[in-house]
C-alpha cells in the first residue's frame, strides 16, 4: 500500500505546475479562458478610479481640462465613491471581454496556422486577433454602454443592476449597442497591435537578448520576458486605439448622434490627443498586469507561457527568405 503523504505530495505537484490538460484540447482553450477572464476582470477592477476620469475628461472635456482638475472637482462634487462609479461594469465586462479575447486568440492561431500554413506569422497573428476581437467586444458592449453612462452621469444609474433595465426600458436592444462600431473600431486595431507587437517582442527578447530557448530559462525570467512583451504592447496599443476610444465615450453619453457627428464635434486633433496620456499610464500597465496573470495562470496549469518563439536560426531565416 501506497504512503498516504507521498499520494498527497504528487497531487500537490499536479494542482501547482502540473499539466492539466495538452495544449490545443478544449481543456487548453478553456483554461486560456479562464486565465484571460480573470487578469482581464480584476486588472481593470483595480483601475476603475483612473478610468473615470479618463471618461470624464473625454465626455466633458471643457469641465474637466485636466488630470489634477478633474480628480478635485470630482471629489469636491461627488465625494471619493464618484471614482469607483461603473467598478461592476469593469470588471465584469472586461472579465467576459478577456475570456473571449485570449481564449479565441489561441483557438483561432492554431486554426490559421493550419490553414496558412506558408503564410507569414504576422498574418496569423493579425487574422486571430481580429477574429477574436469581434466576438469578444460584441459581448463586452452592452457591459460598456452602461459603464460610461454610469461614470460620466452620476444619477443614471448606480450600476448595471439597474443599469440594464434602464436602457433596455428607454431604448430597447439598440441602446445597449449603441457604441458598438467604434468600440470595434477601437478594440481591433488595438488587438491586432497589442497581439502582434507581443507576439514579436517575446520572439525579438529570446532571440536576441536572452539568447536562450524558452525552456531553458527560469519561471521568472519568463515571466519578465511576459511582462517587457506585455508593455509594449499595451503602449503601442493604447495610441493606436485612442480617437475610436474618444468617438465611444462621446456616442455612449449621447454627446453625439452619429459616428460623423462625433468627430466632428471632438476635432480630428484631438481625437489623437485628448485623453492620451491618461490611456497611456492606463492601458500600459494593465495589458502588462494581465499577460503577467494570463502567463501565470498557464504556468501554473503546466503550460508554456505565451508568444510565439521560432526555433532555430535557420528556421528564422526561412521565413525572411520566404517574406522577400
Amino acid at each position: 500500500m501506497e504512503n498516504p503523504k507521498k499520494i498527497a505530495s504528487l497531487n500537490m505537484s499536479k494542482l501547482i505546475g502540473g499539466k492539466v490538460c495538452e495544449e490545443f484540447t478544449p481543456g487548453y482553450y478553456g483554461v486560456c479562458a479562464i486565465g484571460g477572464m480573470l487578469s482581464a476582470g480584476t486588472t481593470h477592477l483595480a483601475i476603475t478610479p483612473l478610468d473615470v476620469l479618463k471618461v470624464n475628461m473625454q465626455v466633458h472635456p471643457i469641465k474637466y481640462s485636466s488630470i489634477s482638475t478633474c480628480f478635485t472637482t470630482l471629489l469636491r462634487e461627488q465625494g471619493p465613491s464618484a471614482f469607483w462609479r461603473g467598478w461592476a461594469g469593469k470588471f465584469f465586462g472586461y472579465g467576459v471581454q478577456g475570456a473571449c479575447r485570449f481564449g479565441l486568440y489561441e483557438y483561432f492561431k492554431k486554426v490559421y496556422s493550419n490553414v496558412l500554413v506558408d503564410q507569414n506569422k504576422s498574418l496569423i497573428f493579425f487574422a486571430s486577433s481580429a477574429s477574436a476581437e469581434v466576438i469578444a467586444n460584441v459581448a463586452l458592449c452592452p457591459f460598456e454602454a452602461i459603464k460610461v453612462r454610469v461614470q460620466a452621469q452620476p444619477h443614471f444609474a448606480k450600476g448595471l443592476s439597474d443599469g440594464f433595465p434602464r436602457i433596455y426600458a428607454s431604448e430597447g436592444l439598440h441602446g445597449f449597442y449603441r457604441g458598438l462600431i467604434p468600440l470595434l473600431g477601437r478594440n481591433i486595431p488595438f488587438s491586432i497591435v497589442m497581439f502582434s507587437t507581443f507576439e514579436h517582442t517575446v520572439n525579438f527578447l529570446y532571440k536576441k537578448l536572452i539568447q536562450k530557448r524558452r525552456e531553458d530559462c527560469s519561471r521568472t525570467q519568463q515571466l519578465s520576458v511576459t511582462c517587457l512583451a506585455g508593455y509594449a504592447a499595451g503602449s503601442v496599443g493604447s495610441i493606436i486605439s485612442n480617437p475610436a476610444d474618444n468617438i465611444v465615450a462621446s456616442l455612449n453619453n449621447k454627446k453625439a448622434s452619429s459616428l460623423k457627428q462625433a468627430v466632428k464635434k471632438i476635432g480630428f486633433l484631438n481625437l489623437f490627443t485628448r485623453s492620451l496620456p491618461i490611456r497611456i499610464m492606463l492601458v500600459g500597465p494593465v495589458v502588462t498586469l494581465q499577460w503577467l496573470f494570463y502567463d501565470s495562470i498557464k504556468i501554473l496549469s503546466g503550460l508554456p507561457t505565451s508568444g510565439h518563439v521560432i526555433k532555430d536560426i535557420d528556421e528564422d531565416e526561412k521565413a525572411e527568405s520566404h517574406s522577400r
